[in-house]
Parts: C-alpha cells; structure tokens; sequence
C-alpha cells in the first residue's frame, strides 16, 4: 500500500517511535511504500533539524537518507486553489493526489478534516495501524 506521512507522524517516528514508529518499521520491512515529494522532504529536514537540536541523542539523518534510496519521490504540482484551512498542508494532499496514494496519515487537525477529499482517506496513526497493520 502506497501511504504519505505527515511531517508529524514521521518526526514522531524517528524520535518518539509509538504508534507513528510501527509505521515506519513496517515500511523498513516492506510492507508499506512511503509516497513523498520533494517539498515534503524538504519539510522532514526543516523540522528534524530544529527537534534535533533540542534532543541530541536521535540523528535523523539516516532517516532521510533511507528515503531518498527507499521512498518513492514524485512530482506532486501544487494544488490550483487552496484545499485546507492550513495552505501549508496542501502539499501532502497534491502528493497523495498526484501518486494514487489512498491514504494520508497524520495528526494535524486541518488534513484530518480533509478525510475523503477526492478520495484519500486521511487516518491518524492508531486509526491506520488498527486498519491496516493489525495481525489478523
């Protein structure tokens, strides 16, 4: 399943693990394809770099490295008119767009509230594991 993580839900993985961190361990071993543009990218190094200075034990660096070898990076067009109250997050809805992807996970409020917009489903990490990681 080809998903898009928030910058929320994949900081909190690589620094925090929980329930964001079974997301990403299960695209480590190949049960997901992480769908992610070069803005969003951009943004994971943005904000890595700040909560990496306040927690100095985690380097996200290898991170992104894994994902600019594993992750599939596409060429997501910005969006014509604004879809979210918060412009910002457009980006990860155009990616989702643009890739097919069908899922969205993420914390954020405003891409919550944008759950079946044309037809990506936007699922907070508990949601999404429950859904589609559960051993049945």
């Amino acid at each position: 399943m080809r998903i898009v993580l928030d910058t929320n839900v994949f900081v909190s993985a690589v620094f925090f693990g929980g329930v964001p961190g079974r997301i990403l361990k299960a695209w480590r071993d190949g049960r997901l394809q992480l769908v992610l543009s070069v803005d969003i990218l951009d943004e994971y190094q943005r904000v890595g770099q700040v909560l990496g200075s306040q927690y100095s034990g985690v380097d996200l660096k290898p991170f992104l490295r894994l994902l600019t070898v594993e992750a599939e990076i596409i060429e997501a067009p910005s969006l014509p008119t604004a879809v979210s109250a918060d412009p910002d997050d457009d980006k990860f809805l155009a990616c989702a767009s643009a890739a097919g992807a069908p899922v969205i996970v993420s914390g954020d409020k405003h891409l919550l509230d944008q759950d079946g917009w044309r037809g990506i489903r936007v699922l907070r990490p508990r949601q999404f594991t429950d859904e589609f990681l559960s051993e049945k």
